[in-house]
């Protein structure tokens, strides 16, 4: 059977995204005196301006979420995506094109690849623009660090050492809840100039500031203490708090020639590349999950780092790879870049430091907690391994 292209199914990503997911990033805010047990009620806009109201049922369970209103509309996450779909800022040539690829985002997987509408990608409109007033933000207290903190098994150390790097802000738009959230400030290249944050709170609370630039900015944590050219390595997850983890876990061997990253899930190309600029010296390492949007997240990092065009497509079997004129398989449970390189030329070398193999992501390793689908180390990895560890330059 031939591969078909790398496209998402709807019924595996509605496993994966929530209505609640959706509606939270529209500006939507839970209304707690309407209770919060089997439904919740979102609300959108404030005091006398509440311009949508749609029930939740299922919170628990994603895939099962569906919604209602009381004028009698309803549907479930693939339905709300449609009724707000100039929200997002996604191209493709159909509606559900449109779709698929707003609930990838969603997902953290990659968007699905519809070749014919590349040539529209450059007319897409203008995201919005990031607010800052919108946002009270305060500077971390390292005396009353929030215990989210904790439950995310990361030290009081830790917490204090990437302090800077990290805010609290509140939504003054937000009715329902006027405490404070922990803000990640993404920054462009080449400017200290806030243009958006990773958000995490208490409950599971995920999302980003309205607004938030994720095409050109990250976040970015420099512990060269401003002296970008020093800068040796730099270390990209998935998540702030991922790459908080890596952080602790790693301390004794990094050195104070590094940067942390996250690119906040599913990224751009210009992401990679603008944080490159920043530090002319360093190595990128792909620090991402052990799953198959992991795999395919590295692969990528690795082809805007070595100026390869690349095309990854899904086969029964894993991956299979398009690239110089080459295509080959990847397995998912290996090192996608060690696979690659002998078929394709690498001469930048970039590295890997990725979570043990039984464990998805390295917050969930700091946890301690094991993923439900090991994938094992095999005499490949282990070779693989020793032979990145030596040529990293790194200790070990």
């Amino acid at each position: 059977m031939a591969p078909a292209d790398y496209k998402v199914k709807f019924k595996e990503l509605k496993s994966r995204v929530g209505i609640d997911d959706v509606a939270y990033s529209l500006g939507y805010r839970l209304d707690r005196k309407a209770g919060v047990g089997r439904y919740i009620e979102l609300v959108l806009g404030e005091g006398r301006d509440k311009r949508d109201t749609i029930i939740v049922s299922n919170r628990r369970d994603k895939a099962s979420q569906t919604f209602f209103r009381r004028d009698g509309s309803k549907g479930d996450v693939v339905s709300f995506i449609r009724e707000n779909l100039s929200s997002f800022n996604v191209i493709g040539l159909t509606e559900w094109q449109k779709i698929a690829k707003v609930m990838a985002q969603f997902a953290n997987m990659p968007e699905p690849d519809y070749d014919r509408d590349r040539d529209y990608v450059r007319s897409a409109s203008a995201p919005q623009v990031f607010d800052p007033s919108r946002y009270r933000v305060k500077d971390l207290d390292a005396a009353n660090i929030p215990r989210l903190f904790a439950q995310r098994g990361l030290s009081a150390d830790t917490v204090k050492a990437l302090a800077p790097f990290i805010s609290l802000v509140s939504d003054r738009r937000n009715e329902n809840f006027n405490g404070y959230n922990i803000g990640f400030p993404y920054t462009e290249a080449g400017s200290d100039k806030t243009v958006g944050y990773e958000i995490r709170g208490m409950g599971g609370y995920k999302s980003k500031a309205a607004g938030t630039n994720s095409s050109t900015a990250a976040w970015v944590a420099d512990l060269s203490h401003g002296n970008n050219g020093l800068v040796r390595h730099v270390f990209f997850c998935e998540s702030a708090f991922d790459a908080m983890a890596f952080f602790q876990m790693n301390r004794p061997r990094l050195g104070e020639d590094f940067a942390l990253v996250s690119l906040g899930g599913t990224f751009s190309d210009r992401q990679v590349l603008g944080v490159m600029e920043r530090f002319p010296n360093a190595r990128a390492y792909d620090c991402f999950d052990n799953d198959l949007a992991g795999r395919i997240n590295g692969l990528r990092l690795m082809a805007l780092v070595e100026d390869i065009p690349l095309k990854i497509t899904k086969t029964p079997e894993g991956l299979m790879v398009e690239a110089k004129g080459k295509s080959f398989p990847v397995s998912p449970d290996r090192s996608a870049y060690t696979q690659f390189e002998p078929h394709i030329s690498v001469r930048y070398r970039m590295g890997q430091w990725q979570p043990p193999k039984d464990f998805k992501d390295w917050n969930d390793c700091l946890l301690g907690k094991r993923s439900s689908i090991k994938i094992l180390p095999t005499k490949h990895d282990r070779d693989d391994n020793l032979a990145e560890q030596r040529a990293s330059g790194l200790k070990i």
